[in-house]
């Protein structure tokens, strides 16, 4: 009998490739052998196809099943391949027609019963299979709106194994099931913060509003209730809708992280605020067995916000400092190797003190200054050069209670900043065309220096200064110079001036907002 053929796609990060999944019948005993490198996971297939296939109504060859995954040097990993395998071996048998199955590819999960359960990463996987050329794909129901998202290619939503046999023109007749349910997990995310919520410290908006137009990493120090998760929360209203590509590719990243199964396109920065217990694997991602992405990849573009800061391990923090520079993150671990995209805007926040009451007028604070100073300490030198704003937060006086109560403050609203941020990105983008970057934080500072380019040097002087007397390392240099044109665009001129790069250069070292 001739060896009957169907495709999977193997996920490794974001990238995905295609798996030729072969089934052959010969003689012998009864058995089902799987070779190709699976893992626990895939291996443990064999059980749940055979199970699924008795219980659909469409059972297994009872003589020898040999099914083979090539290419066999790649690592295959999961339980998305079990719909590939069954429709492979029911081609193998007759069951089914063999050439319509060697024309598309099969993803998903089989139960006991025959019904297929929805898998993570089924975007990036349909999306690996339209860049191969294939026309049709068949994935579970509860996944088949994620699977819609990605155009020219036909998706078959399939509730069962039956269902996928019938799809391919086996003569079966059709039978009722009711499709496995999307997990409660997967459910809507909450409406954004606004930042008209934020009463007073309008120094640390406009930071903010700053940090948003030119994606600048943001620090914060401040005692506690002074108001830095509210704002850090806050940022992601002020970033301007996702581009069509960002929004694919954060859609897949969410898929791969098992978030929004079934769910549809991600048009909103993504948010992520790992708890300060974080472990470096959790941070940048990894794991045992399926490399899965960590808080890094899944706010890419989108804010990563680390409250308590000072509280992370010194070596989860500088496993920042890679990605920061990069904007990817590569996982290497015995597993095999995988690649995320990592263009996140990081917001530090933390503390004064192990006490946090330094700095505090109504509150006296009971650490040294050698204790202040190892706490501060955790947040390294080389991870803070790559931060543009650092504020310092403080807690708001009854004043600021009774102005913003009275109505008689300014009420600035996300949306309204918002423009502000959109017009400033749009002034970024045609000064940048031709570059590939589309904010300041991303241009070169070779490019920015360039004669074209070159500030006057009566608006760098504090700047060239500071730099000559070791005050700031030649990226601080950059980085500055990045921010001095941020809040050039925020303002609407065409070159940073003398006061926007003080401006840039006092943010950098540090404001009392």
């Amino acid at each position: 009998m001739a060896v009957a053929r169907t495709f999977a796609v193997a996920l490794t990060g974001v990238r995905g490739d295609i798996v030729e999944v072969e089934a052959d019948i010969s003689a012998g005993l009864p058995a089902f052998v799987l070779i190709g490198l699976p893992d626990a996971a895939l291996g443990e297939s064999r059980k749940r196809v055979a199970a699924a296939a008795a219980n659909a109504g469409c059972a297994l060859t009872q003589r020898k099943l040999t099914v083979n995954l090539s290419p066999a040097s790649l690592r295959k990993q999961g339980s998305g391949f079990d719909l590939a395998i069954a429709v492979a071996a029911l081609a193998a048998s007759g069951e089914i027609p063999a050439e319509s199955p060697s024309l598309a590819v099969h993803i998903g999960e089989l139960g006991l019963d025959g019904r297929l359960r929805p898998v993570p990463g089924v975007l990036p996987a349909v999306l690996a299979a339209r860049e191969a050329g294939f026309a049709r794909v068949l994935v579970p129901t509860a996944n088949a709106e994620e699977a819609s998202l990605v155009d020219g290619i036909d998706v078959v939503p399939v509730v069962g194994l039956r269902a996928a046999a019938i799809a391919h023109g086996a003569e079966l007749d059709p039978v009722d099931e009711t499709p496995v349910a999307v997990p409660d997990d997967a459910g809507p995310v909450d409406d954004e913060p606004d930042m008209a919520d934020v009463a007073g410290n309008d120094d640390a908006v406009d930071a903010f509003v700053a940090a948003a137009a030119g994606r600048h990493n943001v620090s914060m120090i401040g005692p506690p209730g002074a108001g830095k998760t509210m704002l850090a929360r806050r940022l992601p209203s002020l970033l301007p809708d996702l581009t069509p590509e960002q929004a694919l590719e954060t859609t897949s990243i969410r898929s791969l992280a098992g978030r929004g199964l079934g769910g549809g396109l991600v048009l909103r920065p993504p948010f992520e605020a790992p708890h300060h217990t974080a472990s470096s694997a959790a941070l940048v991602g990894g794991g045992s067995g399926r490399l899965v992405p960590g808080a890094v990849a899944r706010a890419s573009n989108g804010v990563l916000f680390l409250d308590e800061a000072a509280e992370f391990q010194p070596n989860v923090l500088d496993a920042l400092r890679q990605p920061l520079e990069s904007g990817r993150i590569v996982v290497d671990r015995a597993a095999g190797s995988a690649s995320f995209p990592a263009r996140f805007q990081l917001v530090l926040a933390s503390n004064p003190c192990p006490c946090g009451r330094y700095g505090s007028a109504d509150a006296e604070c009971s650490c040294t200054p050698a204790g202040r100073r190892r706490y501060l300490a955790r947040l390294s030198g080389p991870l803070l050069d790559r931060v543009d704003i650092r504020l310092t937060v403080r807690r708001l006086g009854l004043g600021a209670l009774r102005t913003a109560s009275d109505g008689t403050a300014r009420t600035r609203t996300s949306q309204d900043l918002r423009l502000a941020v959109e017009s400033a990105r749009a002034a970024a983008r045609d000064r940048l065309s031709g570059t590939g970057w589309t904010t300041n934080s991303q241009a070169a500072g070779t490019w920015l220096r360039a004669p074209e380019r070159r500030l006057a040097a009566s608006a760098r002087a504090t700047l060239d200064r500071s730099l000559e007397r070791g005050a700031l390392t030649m990226r601080g240099y950059d980085r500055t110079l990045r921010l001095a044109w941020t809040l050039a665009d925020v303002d609407g001129t065409a070159s940073p001036t003398a006061d926007h790069v003080a401006r840039a250069l006092y943010l950098r070292r540090g404001v009392s907002a």
